[in-house]
This record gives C-alpha cells, sequence and structure tokens, in this order.
C-alpha cells in the first residue's frame, strides 16, 4: 500500500521544488541491472554440474582420509577440506606454476581407462617445508627468509616423493561408490614449466584442497585430465545400467521367493443347487457335476488358474498330476 503523505510533507515538497532543491528529472530508483555470465563457445564445457558435483563428493571423501593420514603421520593437528572443483583448460593450471615448483604425476590402473595424461598433484612450498620439518622433529614453522621461489633439496625432495606416493594411493578408496580403480605413483617433476605434461588446450579439472596447520596454511591441487575422467563416468554409466536392469539380483530374489508357502486348490468342476437342495444333502448323495470322469483338474494359486491336471494317487495319497501350464514363469 502507498504511503499517505501529510499536509506538512506536501509542502515541504513543493518548496524543494520551486527552490531547486530536488531534481524532478533524477530517477527515483535506479533499477538494478542483471548480470549474466559470460559462456566461451571457443572451449565449452564438458561436464555436467552434477559430474562435477560427484567429484566434489569424491574428494570430500579423500580430503577426511588423507586428514587423519597427516595427523597421524605428522604429529599435528591438521584440516583439509575441498575448496573448488572447476573444469577448466590446462594452460590455466600451468600459468600458476613457477619454475621452482614440483609436480609429482600419477596414473589409474585401469589401461583403457587412464587415457594418454596423467594425473597431476602439486602442493604448495611453504606446506610442504612445513610438513617436511614436522617430519623432521620441528614445529612446522614458517621460514620468513625463505623466498617463494625457493628450490628443495635432494633430501627435501626424497622426503616429498615419500610423502605423494603415499596419499596417491589412498584416493582410489574415495571412487569405491562408484567404480573399483587404484592409482598409483608415477614420478616427480621438478621444474614443470620446461616440461608439457598435458597438452595446453585439453580440458582438465582441477580440485583444490585447503591445508591448515595452526601456524602454516597451503594449497594441494589435482588435475584431472578431462579424456580420463569421461572414460570413468562412461564406466560408471555402464555399470549404473546394469544394475538398474535388476539381472544381478534375479537370483537372490528367487531364493527369497522360493521359500515362500503358496495355498494350491485343486477345483474338481463347478455346478449350481438350490439352497433347498443343498439343505437335505446327507452322506451317500450324489451332485452331477455335468462332466465326465476323464475331464481335468484345474489348479488355482491366489485365486487365479495356473495349471490343470488329471486327478490318481502318489504314496496311497490322493494326488493331481500337472497337465498344462496356463501361466509362464
Amino acid at each position: 500500500m502507498a504511503e499517505v503523505l501529510s499536509q506538512s510533507q506536501i509542502d515541504a515538497l513543493l518548496n524543494a521544488a520551486r527552490s531547486g532543491e530536488m531534481d524532478l528529472d533524477a530517477p527515483t530508483e535506479k533499477k538494478q541491472e542483471q548480470k549474466y555470465r559470460k559462456y566461451d563457445f571457443y572451449s565449452p564445457r564438458k561436464f555436467t554440474k552434477d559430474r562435477l558435483k560427484m567429484l566434489n563428493s569424491i574428494f570430500e571423501g579423500y580430503a577426511r582420509v588423507i586428514n587423519s593420514r597427516i595427523n597421524a603421520l605428522l604429529h599435528a593437528t591438521c584440516e583439509i577440506e575441498v575448496d573448488s572443483v572447476e573444469e577448466q583448460r590446462y594452460y590455466e593450471f600451468a600459468n600458476g606454476l613457477n619454475e621452482s615448483d614440483v609436480v609429482s604425476l600419477a596414473e589409474i590402473d585401469l589401461e583403457h581407462l587412464k587415457g594418454d595424461d596423467p594425473i597431476l598433484v602439486h602442493l604448495d612450498t611453504p606446506v610442504v617445508l612445513s610438513m617436511l620439518d614436522r617430519l623432521m622433529g620441528g614445529e612446522g614453522d614458517p621460514d620468513p627468509t625463505i623466498s617463494s621461489e625457493y628450490n628443495l633439496t635432494d633430501l627435501e625432495l626424497n622426503m616429498y616423493e615419500d610423502l605423494v606416493s603415499d596419499f596417491v594411493p589412498i584416493l582410489g578408496g574415495s571412487w569405491e561408490n562408484y567404480i573399483t580403480i587404484q592409482f598409483s605413483y608415477i614420478r616427480t617433476e621438478v621444474n614443470p614449466t620446461l616440461v608439457q605434461l598435458i597438452g595446453y588446450d585439453e580440458t582438465v579439472v582441477i580440485v583444490g584442497l585447503n591445508i591448515k596447520f595452526p601456524n602454516c596454511t597451503g594449497r594441494m591441487s589435482l588435475c584431472l585430465p578431462g579424456e580420463m575422467l569421461t572414460n570413468i563416468f562412461t564406466e560408471i554409466s555402464k555399470n549404473n545400467s546394469r544394475r538398474t536392469t535388476g539381472e544381478d539380483k534375479s537370483e537372490e530374489i528367487f531364493d527369497t521367493l522360493r521359500e515362500s508357502e503358496l495355498e494350491i486348490v485343486a477345483e474338481l468342476a463347478r455346478t449350481r443347487i438350490l439352497l433347498s437342495d443343498l439343505y437335505h444333502l446327507n452322506v451317500g448323495d450324489v451332485v452331477d457335476i455335468k462332466r465326465s470322469k476323464d475331464s481335468p483338474v484345474f489348479l488355482n494359486i491366489g485365486g487365479r488358474r495356473w495349471f490343470d491336471g488329471h486327478m490318481g494317487t502318489s504314496n496311497k495319497q490322493v494326488a493331481v498330476k500337472i497337465g498344462e501350464t496356463y501361466i509362464k514363469m
């Protein structure tokens, strides 16, 4: 409902308009411009939001596992969380690397899924030095005298390789809910800017993990090749389609049903008589069912006709021999 102005407010507005203090041409309310995200048609997105959400949940599980692993290995309190899962071109990942950085290479064990490009693992140099310092008995305090272009020594590089080779195989357990694959460490590259590990225009997914120690913070980045992920997602879709058909569960279902008990009713014939005749029936009376003695007997299960057969005996007991099946099982 619009606000009703008092007489004094109306007079004040008229006086302001006459004196020029109020600009009548100015818009009373500026419309907020709606912003749209630009779409790059040169490099269209290869993975849907659902796929990226799947990767986010996978690496959240991975973050929890290596979090407990680092805490036990370094005897320190550490927090690891997934910061981002983004589809990019490889050059966007490569442009963020320095000549002094170290990148580890990994792969999966299934030949038809791995593709031509390796998986890349990168940790920020400050957090690497903090972890190595803790391994050697230190407190992991960052050294302010070390520059951002610090090169790892041979000893530090060997210790770093041991750490990464321990973190990489753990990644396979995070995929168990979707597919069974194993990850293995290959080697470590020093100065990755001189080595073209992946084509610069190749599609990759960059997963960023924030690592927080009480006295140091850093980032762990995993570069997943697009071809490898496409092959994995295709295999996951195949496995899901097989599960939805129910073929794998059919034997288990039938094993349960085989133990179920059902009532079988043998129907000799049907006839109609008067209620007065039914009332006067006695032992020895005969009811005409208007069928010959060789006529089949119908077997009903759950109110439906399943079989017909013929009356007989088995082990001196009245029995019915199955003849024809009406419902296919």
